[in-house]
């Protein structure tokens, strides 16, 4: 009985310690908010009419990064979030367990050429993964040769590898590098024998499309024109396809492929293992692209047209003369045909794997004799394997609900490697052998500081707005009870045809260890559901997408599983731009938002950088009809002046090239000028990184601590 008092006593304490903690937490933000207001923003009467609508913008001026003005401006920015996130308690120990977390490795799956695997991996405290090989047939647990580590090519470790592309035998390997996190690739060519570049320097090769000639002594790959052969601005578009002969001045390379007429349309190229097809796939935006192939050995002919102007996705391999097409034409979850390669009209297609209404089809490996399928059933992985002949062979296991990803394998091969990870499991690369169907374990990412078995992840489902059901993964420590008390964060993206599935999140640990509840909404505009699924989240049904997420907050508060004044929402990228338009529309909904290298000015978002290739998603403002959607949900135009808005944490970097700084700049300004209430709006801007995509890993680190300390402090969680 004493020891049932003691427990309970024990328990009273720690709910008492826990409530003044949330008092203390709330009293910081309190005393912050008193003590010290933002930086003075200068506002301007700038006000246009578009389409017979005026339209106010402020902080036009804020959209030039470069001038003295807005950079003294962002220092007063950084230096005033510097002031809210430095002096919080527990920010050290947050900072000490993210370093743990974030120092587990990661680990990509290999892809084999000719008895080498090339993969990368990264462990410990190092910046950015290390390209390696690994030689041999005993590949699992043989030894490994580092062929490039980036963390030694810079102090800090702002270079990273972007891409890399094996030639068939293995013998050569090309590889970008950018720098700061601009993702602006130069290409290079290592000989893999020796571990040696060669003389082969390419700029200009963001995000390359390469396939290397059957010998290995060329290949044919995408880039973009230099600075000054086209009009200014115009250098993130104009994509071509060329082909180089190793040792030959690039600048000289015979162009095969352009679309002048059509600059933001982004050709990609593939070609068959005896170097005889060629194919170029032109991507026209999410979920739609053009298709050609053309037969090298005819001199005379050109690229024929498989699929142009069709309102569907055609992916395309040629095995042994036969034409492999993964489409989603007529079918929205994906099906495959066949056809031969010399005769390939329309017409002559055969269905190979037709579409599932219960498995959709993301993508499919050529293995010798079998056809492995990857696809998305309730947002999480199966894996099938097929005959060459569309027969069904067997569904592949798999250890539970989770994603698989990075397939590889080799054309006449019989081996297959991908990479399997959920919230609770760390990433594990398996070796898929297509005669037995045995999965083997070649490499794992170990966690020893996690506790997998403490974590519990559940697949729910809601209905939204217009009565769609909606899935949800809820992830929280075992046996959480559901009060209304816990602290929640709930992640979106909804866009761009992208899957948000379960996946291994080294940082969220620590959220989870203090009691934390993570949810992961699967909003229209992904492609958790196939691409039906994608059109109904964009263009003029992107509102869906918000109603969705702001429908997933509802679940949870009416669950119990947590309160407004415990909720806090995420979103990067499209999914900053989700995230700043929930706030917008329901600001009373939130406690706080983290909005990470948002879209906020839905107005003149094409006008910048990369962003016209995401016209065929969002819409243009210069279209009337477009305008009227876009002016209705843009975030920076719904900022209401008196509005109470959430506690917010809007982060962004200097050299992202996709997302330009601005939206982050104009939409926090336009937040702080406005807020009606006690919370505060903090500014976070990045030197010396970008949107995301090679950051080292210390500058994720100093990152995570700034939006778990941010988070932790404005839901009351003790570090």
């Amino acid at each position: 009985m004493k020891l049932n008092l003691r427990i309970h006593a024990a328990r009273r304490c720690g709910r008492v310690l826990l409530a003044v903690c949330a008092l203390a937490s709330v009293a910081a933000s309190q005393s912050f908010v008193v003590a010290s207001k933002p930086p003075e923003t200068r506002a301007e009467s700038l006000v246009e009419t578009l389409h017979g609508v005026k339209v106010s913008d402020p902080y036009r001026w804020l959209e030039q990064g470069d001038s003295s003005e807005v950079r003294a401006w962002t220092d007063a920015q950084n230096a005033y979030t510097r002031r809210a996130l430095d002096p919080l308690a527990g920010r050290e120990k947050i900072a000490q367990r993210l370093s743990q977390l974030l120092s587990i490795g990661t680990i990509s799956a290999p892809t084999p050429r000719r008895g080498r695997y090339f993969f990368t991996r990264r462990e410990g405290q190092q910046n950015q993964p290390v390209l390696y090989v690994r030689e041999g047939t005993n590949t699992i647990g043989g030894k490994d040769r580092v062929l490039l580590d980036p963390n030694t090519l810079s102090p800090d470790g702002t270079i990273a590898l972007d891409w890399w592309y094996e030639s068939h035998d293995g013998k050569r390997l090309a590889y970008g590098l950018s720098e700061s996190g601009n993702e602006q690739s130069t290409l290079y060519v290592l000989d893999v024998d020796t571990g040696r570049n060669l003389k082969d320097k390419i700029p200009f090769t963001r995000a390359a499309s390469l396939a290397w000639l059957p010998a290995g002594d060329g290949f044919y790959y995408t880039r973009f024109p230099a600075p000054g052969t086209v009009p200014k601005g115009e250098e993130n578009y104009h994509r071509r396809v060329f082909l180089h002969q190793l040792g030959d001045d690039p600048g000289k390379d015979a162009e095969l492929f352009r679309r002048e007429e059509r600059p933001t349309e982004w050709p990609s190229v593939g070609l068959s293992r005896d170097g005889r097809w060629l194919t170029v796939s032109v991507s026209r935006g999410p979920g739609k692209n053009d298709l050609y192939l053309r037969d090298l050995r005819d001199e005379t002919g050109g690229f024929v047209p498989l699929a142009e102007g069709k309102d569907a996705s055609y992916t395309a391999r040629v095995v042994n003369g036969r034409l492999y097409i993964l489409t989603t034409e007529d079918a929205a979850k994906g099906r495959i045909y066949e056809a031969a390669a010399a005769n390939p009209k329309r017409s002559a297609w055969r269905e190979l794997i037709p579409e599932s209404q219960d498995v959709g089809i993301g993508s499919f490996t050529v293995l010798g004799e079998q056809i492995l399928v990857h696809g998305l059933a309730r947002a999480t992985s199966r894996v099938r394997a097929f005959t060459r002949a569309g027969e069904f062979v067997r569904d592949v296991k798999l250890p539970t609900l989770g994603t698989a990803s990075g397939f590889g394998g080799e054309d006449d091969g019989g081996e297959a490697f991908f990479t399997f990870a959920s919230y609770a499991l760390p990433p594990v690369v398996y070796r898929y052998d297509a005669a037995t169907g045995a999965l083997a374990e070649w490499a794992r990412v170990d966690a020893p500081t996690v506790d997998a078995k403490a974590i519990e992840v559940k697949q729910v489902f809601y209905q939204t707005k217009d009565g769609t059901n909606v899935s949800m993964f809820v992830v929280h420590r075992k046996n959480l009870k559901y009060d209304g008390k816990n602290p929640t964060l709930l992640y979106g993206y909804g866009g761009f045809n992208v899957s948000q599935t379960p996946a291994f999140n080294r940082g969220l640990n620590l959220w989870l260890e203090r009691g934390g509840v993570y949810a992961v909404a699967n909003l229209r505009g992904g492609g958790e559901y196939g691409e039906g699924w994608h059109k109904r989240g964009m263009l003029g049904l992107k509102q869906n997408v918000f109603d969705d997420f702001i429908a997933a907050a509802g679940y949870l508060i009416e669950k119990k599983i947590t309160s407004r004044e415990r909720l806090a929402i995420q979103g990067g990228s499209n999914g900053g731009l989700l995230v700043a338009a929930a706030m917008t529309q329901r600001p009373e909904l939130f406690r706080a938002v983290v909005c990470s290298v948002p879209l906020t000015d839905m107005l003149r978002y094409q006008r910048f950088l990369i962003a016209r290739l995401w016209i065929p998603e969002y819409g243009t403002a210069d279209d009337p009809r477009q305008f009227a959607y876009l002016h209705a949900y843009s975030p920076y135009h719904r900022v209401a002046a008196g509005t109470k808005y959430p506690a917010t944490l809007i982060t962004t970097a200097e050299s992202d090239s996709r997302v330009d700084p601005l939206h982050a700049r104009k939409f926090a300004a336009a937040l702080q000028a406005a807020n009606g209430g006690a919370h505060p709006i903090l500014l976070r801007v990045e030197t010396k990184a970008g949107h995301g995509a090679g950051k080292p890993l210390a500058k994720q680190i100093a990152e995570a601590t700034d939006v778990w300390s941010f988070l932790f402090w404005q839901l009351g969680v003790s570090a």
